[in-house]
């Protein structure tokens, strides 16, 4: 069976859901509204799954909600979604370092929310005011998956890392003054944590922690 449809500007990925449990999910920027919707309606026609649009404007998801029907817009973390996916029964904390980080956590809740996880968000906890982060342990420890989110010097991730023993995702964010890089530091931090075990995602990938962690809940399944 063919398992890509070719509409001439897009090869779309239908087989996808067959082979690893979720429909393609379109990256959104970059292509014009015609172009969306008719991925979607493809992913939406061929798969029984979730369809994900993500990085998507408020202009754009007006235009696409418009010609198919049921599509749902989350605008702080630039989200359409269609056919979100019942309970799953994992609980994900979202924890963010500051209140700069609240878009990438965000998209991360809402991918994750509609990938059927529970999540509970923790915001403003960064270290240079740790109590705050340490008045949270019990709904940190409460969670099957943490995914931390953090700018600047990225190390909210590490101390986290230290205080649970469930999986930790870490999202180094753009936020930052001149030698933050645009990401690149926090990411080197995260990379090279001394709490063991971590996995880190690209800067400001919400997205990319989401999935990462729904991954984790097929292993455990």
């Amino acid at each position: 069976m063919d398992e890509t449809l070719d509409l001439g500007f897009a090869r779309v990925d239908i087989g996808r859901q067959s082979r690893q449990g979720l429909p393609e999910i379109v990256y959104g920027p970059g292509k014009q509204d015609a172009e969306i919707t008719a991925i979607v309606t493809a992913l939406i026609a061929r798969n029984s799954g979730p369809i994900l649009v993500t990085r998507v404007e408020a202009t754009t998801a007006a235009a696409v909600r418009a010609a198919i029907p049921g599509g749902h817009y989350n605008a702080p973390a630039r989200l359409l979604t269609w056919r979100k996916i019942g309970d799953i029964g994992h609980h994900i904390a979202v924890v963010t370092a500051g209140t700069s980080d609240g878009p990438v956590a965000a998209e991360a809740s809402a991918v994750a929310t509609a990938l059927g996880m529970r999540v509970t968000e923790i915001r403003d906890v960064g270290v240079a005011g740790i109590h705050r982060l340490l008045a949270e342990t019990d709904r940190l420890r409460d969670a099957d998956t943490v995914i931390v989110i953090a700018g600047m010097e990225g190390a909210l991730a590490s101390v986290v890392g230290g205080l649970v023993e469930v999986p930790v995702i870490a999202v180094p964010t753009s936020v930052g003054y001149g030698a933050a890089l645009e990401g690149v530091t926090a990411l080197l931090a995260m990379l090279t944590s001394c709490a063991a075990g971590l996995t880190v995602v690209n800067i400001d990938s919400g997205f990319g922690a989401a999935l990462a962690a729904y991954r984790l809940t097929r292993v455990s399944s």
